[in-house]
C-alpha cells in the first residue's frame, strides 16, 4: 500500500486539528483567525489530493 495516503490522511486529521482547538482566552487568541485559515487549505488540498489519488486508482489497470 502506498504510504504517501498515509501521509495525506495525517495533514487531514491535522487540519481538523487546527480548526477544533480552542484558543479563547489564551495569549494565542489573536492568531486564531490564520490557525483556522491554514486548518480549512489543509483540509481541502490533502481532500483533493486524496481524491485524485482514489480515481487514479480506480481507473490504473
Amino acid at each position: 500500500m502506498n504510504t504517501r495516503i498515509f501521509l495525506f490522511l495525517a495533514a487531514l486529521f491535522s487540519g481538523f486539528a487546527l480548526i477544533r482547538t480552542p484558543l479563547a482566552d489564551t495569549f494565542l487568541a489573536s492568531i486564531e483567525p490564520v490557525t483556522t485559515t491554514i486548518g480549512v487549505l489543509t483540509i481541502l488540498i490533502f481532500s483533493l489530493a486524496l481524491i485524485y489519488y482514489g480515481v487514479r486508482n480506480l481507473f490504473s489497470k
